[in-house]
């Protein structure tokens, strides 16, 4: 199984607290990725899952460089950065992980597998928690919005920046 970094503080279920629901058994969100795919006809391959575990193990974000490390260590060699950018490109295509696009890091799916609304991230600059979280009113005020002015969007990202309950309460904020 592949680890978070030594000395992160981060379990991988830490960020359950500030999401409002706790995750599901590494082995579960493992199976239900594998069931996605199996339905979609695409296979987790074992570099696929090797990144996919890195993520749901860390708890938080993780950009290229620090899953090529993590993903070497526990192969027990160094994994060509080629090799994790191609299972992020699968991961974040097939719904498993998010793309964090402000730290340029990814973020396995706290709020299930598969197709689910956009999500607003909430990012805690102090502990690097990040946060998924889904408003069907607000869905519908960026659609109002885009279609007033006859936009259609292809995407969208909505990151917000602060500090999360758990910080707020370790220090008194």
């Amino acid at each position: 199984m592949v680890r978070a970094p030594q000395g992160s503080g981060l379990t991988p279920d830490s960020h359950a607290g500030c999401c409002g629901h706790g995750l599901q058994p590494l082995s579960s969100r493992l199976s239900a990725a594998e069931a996605l795919c199996s339905a979609r006809g695409v296979k987790l391959t074992g570099p696929r899952r090797q990144v996919l575990e890195a993520l749901n193990g860390a708890g938080r974000a993780l950009g290229a460089y620090d899953l090529i490390d993590i993903v070497s260590r526990s192969a027990g060699k160094r994994v060509a950065p080629i090799t994790v950018y191609r299972a992020l490109d699968f991961l974040v295509g097939n719904d498993l992980v998010h793309r964090i696009e402000s730290q340029n890091a990814f973020l396995a799916c706290p709020a299930g597998h598969g197709p689910h609304p956009q999500a607003v991230f909430m990012i805690c600059e102090t502990c690097g928690k990040v946060c998924e979280s889904a408003s069907p009113g607000l869905e519908a005020a960026l659609a109002a919005l885009a279609g007033a002015k006859g936009f259609r969007h292809s995407s969208r990202i909505i990151e917000l920046k602060g500090v999360c309950a758990d910080c707020a309460r370790a220090t008194g904020a």
